[in-house]
């Protein structure tokens, strides 16, 4: 089935709506928008479609069938990913499917290590949500990041590896010699050891206004949501590289950015800062603190911040925001899993391990966690350089680790 002819009839102030709309674009699944509020078509499209009751969201398909207040399950099984895994147990699950996991699965699957993926969103991680790579090895052009995403997942599928998508971890287990993995459904799937590539997130504001508009307004990935503010005027937040890239790339479609920078300075590389102070669209506000979002109608139209230096506070007039100020591991699902992690909340590995306790009789490989046989790799591991090509390495250095433990049980 084509996923480029995908219809979301919903309204902003509708938090299914925006879970569906989100589930989408983490995806990277396009899809035409059309809000009931404003549009008396769509409107009465939704009412005809639901026997005479405004439902939403509805998200018409190319074929023309439909599905009403679905859930991300439906969705996934709508769309034809796969979610299921054929068997119960592997001798290695994967826990994430960007560059870390999928170089990793790769590696272990040309050395008949038989290998399962699973993947909460989209295979590819944040590289598949950036433009361009323009500092990948053996790509002297750059790569779009979609582009390079796609061609890891499809080198992956061909030396075997199985691959679930849409699916998340809810927590991981230790019986034996056996590491078991809890799905959110209550599936349990076992492997001989698992490598832990979950990465990480973008940091939130946590200011008044921020959950509430999240998806109407407030976003963290300008190539999901960026085509939405054609012409229209938005903000960036953060100062950082991805800030300053993303700004970039918003440019193609807003009509005019304002860049809220907290500090004195950009902290993007001195190119990066050259580019967007050279950039006629971009304003940069620096100083400047986010207090809230506000908006009307379920949509965001202004930013409350502060002025540091002169203690003013102050409004901007936006129609949408995407904040950028930094990025979480995705290690939630770790909590009772004994896996050590540091005060910021990524994976200890190797010989940053403080003790020996359950390494009585050998030492830890580099990328093996306080559990042994969990292994961890790629930006949710604590000494990693938050860096897709570093990513990619660390994840064939850990196959190799794992290839050497599985030979000792």
């Amino acid at each position: 089935m084509s996923q480029t002819d995908i219809t979301v009839y919903g309204a902003n102030w509708c938090p299914d709506c925006r879970r569906s709309k989100l589930f989408l674009g983490e995806h990277r699944i396009p899809y035409t928008w059309l809000d009931i509020e404003e549009d008396s078509e769509a409107r009465r499209f939704v009412t005809e479609k639901n026997g005479g009751k405004r439902i939403i969201p509805t998200i018409v398909f190319q074929d023309g069938s439909f599905l009403v207040e679905p859930t991300n399950a439906q969705l996934a099984a709508k769309l034809g990913l796969k979610t299921l895994a054929s068997r119960t147990h592997y001798d290695l699950i994967v826990i994430g499917g960007g560059p870390a996991g999928l170089t990793a699965a790769l590696y272990t699957a040309r050395e008949a290590i038989d290998t399962l993926v699973i993947e909460r969103s989209s295979f590819g991680g944040q590289t598949s949500g950036t433009e361009k790579l323009e500092n990948m090895p053996g790509f002297p052009e750059g790569v779009e990041g979609i582009e390079f995403s796609n061609r890891l997942k499809r080198q992956a599928e061909r030396f075997g590896v199985e691959l679930l998508e849409a699916r998340q971890v809810e927590s991981i287990e230790r019986h034996g010699n056996l590491r078991c993995v809890r799905m959110e459904d209550g599936r349990d799937y076992s492997a001989r050891a698992l490598l832990i590539a979950t990465g990480s997130h973008y940091r939130r504001l946590n200011v008044a206004g921020e959950a509430e508009f999240l998806g109407a307004g407030v976003h963290f990935c300008a190539t999901c949501d960026g085509p939405f503010y054609k012409g229209k005027p938005i903000a960036v937040i953060g100062g950082g590289n991805s800030a300053a890239e993303e700004s970039l790339l918003l440019t193609k479609f807003a009509q005019h950015l304002t860049l809220l920078v907290r500090g004195e300075e950009l902290t993007a590389t001195r190119l990066i800062q050259e580019k967007v102070q050279g950039d006629p669209k971009i304003d940069i506000r620096r100083n400047t603190q986010v207090r809230e979002f506000i908006g009307q109608g379920g949509k965001l139209n202004r930013i409350k911040y502060l002025n540091t230096v002169t203690g003013d506070e102050e409004e901007l007039a936006v129609e949408g925001a995407f904040i950028f100020i930094g990025m979480m591991p995705n290690t939630g699902f770790l909590a009772q899993s004994g896996v050590l992690l540091d005060q910021w909340g990524f994976i200890v590995t190797g010989q940053n391990l403080p003790g020996t306790q359950g390494y009585e009789k050998r030492v830890p490989y580099m990328f093996e966690t306080s559990v042994p046989g969990v292994f961890a790799a790629g930006d949710v591991r604590d000494a990693s350089t938050k860096q897709a090509v570093s990513a990619a390495g660390e994840g064939a250095a850990a196959a190799l680790a794992v290839r050497d433990y599985l030979k000792q049980v």
